[in-house]
């Protein structure tokens, strides 16, 4: 009876269909299937005695031994029975099973002594695959009589072995990309060894199928490559620093899109085959599966939006955080950090840093003002915003220091009224107004970024909160830091330039001294004509300038200046008018009533430097307008010319940072001290300006009274 099973088993050692059941191979290709496959036999066989020496390994010693064994057993039985036998490719198949065991046994346990379920699940389906196609390669025992039954269960198997052999090569990227940089160079020579042959693996199981029979010839070539990859899988006691290894997020995303594709591409191969073999249908039902695979394909990979919301989907499913923080950190930081002269400023790289964690399009920077307001500074790729200078009041920045984060999207849909009431109209008007990120630095508010709506919008939870206070506070600290750098760098400036100064001083001093000297000899050369004229042309051309300039001096460099007291501004400005009109027209318009609470001196200033820049500004043909009036319970000066203009990034940027200046020989401090003065009075500096329109500075200071009325009535 023994021998009959015996002879049962050995006739059926095929599963060749039909087709190719006469063809018998070439005397070399047989010959190279039977030695190369027993030579690798015997080369798998010395490993599982060389790892019976080794101590040290645990299960993944057990694991290797037990799948060189396996392998080895593979490689015999091929030997023996040559291609397509039964009892050989349930050998191999045992043998992929304990090559799975192996990869399983080198993954490292994560927190709680648990692996990731992701992994556990792909190990499980090719587990399940593999027990399958052992099934389907002893089913043509029950069927000898069907050959149609045999071919079936032929491509059956070989559309398994294409699945697990892809399912392989997806777990060694994922095992190899996970590992550190030192576990990666024990795990090189093994994972390059299983990725030949599951792709040797690949390639066979697909030729076979699509021809519908073994390929000889590929199955001789086997044998070669087995016996190669051998020797690879001796440098396998070097992984001892695998327990390093951390399953990244990247890796994940990369092995499930390894095996969607996979899956994709199985399903496409199934579903013609299934077709094929249930009937000749009609050419209409083919031509629909064959359109409906391609839409889905066109649809779903090309398409930006589609592989957003996946990856959204992917990360809140499998992951337990949505971000990977040790990449979002370094790209935070590289961005922000960006060294060369073609990078782009600092404010903008922090604003780029902020919108590339939700992958938004652009961005814009405000910056804490000097009335604790938010003033537009910078913005990246947004090109359709125009926000005003003043871009928003102080209620908004105490809100933003006190809660955080605001969605401009959930305002929209009337949630938080508290938060609705202080954002700005045009803030909520904008379309693509997204959230305001505040940025603080040791409990105070330095700026806030303004995100565009990203590619995919939605509401923000606790874990983007947390992320965006966090990167607030850095981007924050780079902005103070590079403050503090410009204002140490200023001091600088400014410490130079008063040196200047006072060398300049001390000439003057000089020459007023010799200009007394020649004033007190004038009593003995007084009755000389020619002393008399040159002394008095000197006197009223020299000691009157020096006389002036170093009582401006003196005036800017006294320790305390008066406190603010009520004034008339329309004396005010006549005297500022008549001392620096010099032959240019000056209109002074408006109400002669206004009186506001000023320090005269320092508002007496602040009006000169803003005229005489409208002056240097204007044509002089054009006459530089001066309108006195009232906004409210404020009282206001403006200072309008016609002259070249200036561009809205000039303004933002330059405008009021001292040594900033577009006149030849110009220091650059007439506005930056202008706005100073005025802030001093507790007033503002408003400006508006157009390229070849010209120019409005505009000084808005709290209102005392209207001579001869009431505060309530009076037009502006």
């Amino acid at each position: 009876m023994a021998r009959g099973l015996e002879a049962a088993m050995l006739a059926q050692q095929t599963e060749l269909p039909p087709v190719y059941a006469a063809t018998l191979p070439e005397p070399v290709i047989l010959a190279a299937t039977q030695w190369g496959h027993g030579l690798a036999a015997f080369m798998f066989a010395a490993l599982v005695c060389w790892q019976a020496t080794v101590r040290s390994g645990g299960p993944r010693r057990i694991a290797l031994t037990l799948a060189c064994a396996l392998t080895a057993l593979w490689c015999a039985l091929v030997a023996r029975y040559g291609a397509g036998g039964i009892s050989s490719s349930v050998a191999k198949s045992l043998a992929d099973i304990a090559w799975l065991g192996f990869l399983f046994a080198l993954q490292p346990p994560v927190a709680a002594g648990r692996r990731r379920p992701a992994i556990i699940a792909i190990y499980a389906l090719l587990g399940a695959l593999l027990l399958a196609a052992i099934v389907i390669k002893l089913l043509p025992l029950a069927f000898t009589g069907s050959p149609r039954i045999q071919a079936g269960l032929f491509l059956t198997g070989q559309s398994l072995r294409v699945a697990s052999a892809i399912g392989g090569l997806c777990l060694l990227h994922n095992l190899y990309t996970a590992a550190s940089p030192e576990a990666r160079f024990g795990l090189g020579s093994p994972m390059l060894a299983l990725a030949v042959m599951w792709t040797f693996d690949l390639n066979l199981a697909t030729v076979a199928y699509l021809i519908n029979g073994w390929p000889t010839g590929l199955f001789g070539l086997r044998g070669v490559v087995m016996v190669l990859i051998a020797p690879l899988l001796v440098t396998v006691s070097r992984l001892a620093t695998l327990d390093r290894m951390r399953v990244s997020r990247a890796a994940g995303f990369q092995t499930l899109t390894l095996v969607l594709s996979g899956a994709y591409l199985a399903a496409m191969v199934l579903t013609a085959r299934l077709l094929a073999v249930v009937g000749n249908l009609a050419l209409l039902p083919r031509l629909t599966v064959a359109a409906f695979f391609v839409a889905f394909a066109l649809s779903l990979f090309p398409s930006t939006r589609y592989r957003q919301r996946l990856k959204k989907t992917l990360g809140r499913q499998l992951f337990q955080h949505r971000y990977d923080y040790r990449l979002e950190w370094r790209r935070f930081t590289e961005t922000v950090g960006q060294p060369g002269e073609d990078a782009p400023p600092l404010a903008e790289r922090t604003v780029k840093a902020i919108a590339d964690i939700f992958d938004c399009p652009g961005g814009l920077l405000m910056l804490c003002g000097p009335d604790g307001g938010l003033e537009a500074s910078a913005r990246w790729n947004w090109p359709s915003l125009d926000p005003p200078l003043a871009a928003a009041g102080t209620g908004l920045a105490q809100h933003l220091q006190a809660d955080g984060v605001v969605e401009v999207e959930r305002l929209r849909r009337g949630e938080e009224p508290e938060a609705a009431a202080l954002v700005p109209a045009w803030m909520v008007e904008e379309e693509e107004a997204w959230a305001l990120v505040p940025l603080i630095h040791f409990d105070r508010l330095v700026g806030a970024v303004l995100l565009e709506r990203p590619r995919e919008p939605r509401l923000l939870d606790d874990e983007d909160h947390d992320l965006l206070r966090v990167a607030g506070r850095q981007v924050a600290s780079y902005l103070a830091e590079a403050r503090g750098q410009e204002a140490l760098s200023d001091a600088r400036r400014f410490d130079e330039f008063n040196r200047r100064f006072a060398f300049i001083m001390h000439d003057i001093k000089n020459l007023v001294s010799q200009l007394s000297l020649l004033a007190r000899n004038a009593e003995r050369h007084a009755d000389k004509p020619e002393f008399r004229a040159d002394m008095i042309d000197t006197l009223q051309n020299s000691v009157g300038k020096m006389n002036d300039l170093l009582a401006r001096l003196s005036q800017h460099h006294r320790a305390r200046p008066d406190e603010p007291a009520p004034h008339s501004l329309r004396t005010l400005v006549e005297e500022v008018v008549r001392d620096r009109s010099g032959g240019h027209g000056i209109r002074i318009v408006g109400r002669d009533d206004v009186m506001a609470t000023v320090d005269p001196d320092r508002f007496q200033q602040a009006l000169g430097h803003l005229v005489q820049n409208a002056i240097d500004a204007s044509d002089p043909a054009a006459p530089v307008e001066v309108a006195i009036g009232r906004r409210g319970l404020e009282a206001v000066v403006e200072v309008v010319d016609r002259g070249c203009g200036m561009s809205a990034e000039f303004v933002r940027t330059r405008l009021f940072h001292p040594f900033s200046s577009t006149k030849d020989g110009g220091f650059g401090i007439g506005a930056y001290e202008a706005r100073a003065l005025v802030t001093g009075m507790g007033g503002r500096l408003e400006v508006q300006s157009r390229p070849g329109e010209g120019s409005r500075f505009t000084i808005v200071l709290p209102l005392t009274a209207l001579l001869g009325g009431d505060l309530s009535k009076g037009a502006a």
